[in-house]
């Protein structure tokens, strides 16, 4: 299709398929990463970032994914202050920055994709801080679709539930504790982590990805995989009750 794509984290995990997934319709490809062999970039470096534009200023992209992400699990009170701003310099001040330097050489009719996850829909225990980010990318999402309302620039939010990746293995797990909660942190985590094998496989979450993408006119959420029903039930009963129950089956 001879589009310009830029993606940040498209070096592993669901980056990486949409990349495949462009590469394979003949459209030119930008991965922002760490390890990106032709554009290495920080996308929480400010330096970082700008030399990267200055590399792109002749550049108009079609399509930005925003996919870099990373995973923080932990109880509130516990987790270090700087695990949680390398939380939120990743995924939301990284994200802003990226869409910051993007917009002005974003084209007409242009789309803008935010990976989100259903961790930003409701709470989970001992990821509040991951919650909290993914939150802030979908509020975040919402305004500048509202804010680009005069414009031909469409912003949407992509909610992925669980998805077969290193990110599970990757994310940073605290498990430091106290008497508050015992062995409940650890335990609650690795119950979350021994699911693996019930995650979606990451060519069905990216295939439903790009079936969003690829649409004329986007709505601004999308909601992949079985968390689209718990979403749906949120929203009917009290807040309260749905809390006692998420508590209940993911607190060990």
């Amino acid at each position: 299709m001879n589009r310009t794509v830029l993606i940040t984290g498209a070096s592993s995990g669901i980056g990486l398929e949409l990349k495949k997934y462009f590469l394979s319709k003949n459209d030119k490809v930008f991965d922002l990463s760490l390890s990106s062999e032709e554009l290495p970039c920080d996308i929480t470096n400010k330096t970082s970032l700008d030399t990267t534009f200055q590399k792109l200023k002749d550049e108009k992209f079609d399509i930005l994914i925003n996919c870099a992400g990373r995973g923080l699990s932990g109880a509130v009170e516990l987790v270090s202050e700087e695990e949680i701003r390398k939380q939120f310099d990743i995924n939301f001040f990284g994200l802003v920055d990226v869409i910051k330097r993007a917009l002005p050489q974003m084209k007409e009719k242009s789309k803008i994709i935010n990976i989100s996850s259903t961790c930003a829909l409701f709470p989970l225990p001992f990821r509040s801080y991951y919650c909290a980010s993914k939150a802030a990318v979908s509020m975040i999402t919402d305004g500048l679709r509202m804010e680009l309302k005069n414009t031909q620039i469409q912003v949407a939010a992509i909610c992925p539930g669980e998805v077969k990746t290193n990110f599970t293995k990757n994310r940073v797990k605290v498990f430091k504790t106290n008497e508050r909660y015992g062995d409940s942190i650890e335990k609650s985590t690795k119950y979350v982590d021994s699911h693996e094998n019930k995650r979606m496989p990451v060519e069905y979450a990216v295939k439903k990805m790009v079936q969003f993408i690829e649409k004329k006119k986007l709505k601004p959420q999308k909601i992949i995989g079985k968390q689209k029903f718990l979403y749906f039930v949120q929203r009917l009963v009290p807040k309260s009750w749905f809390i006692k129950v998420t508590q209940k089956l993911f607190v060990k």
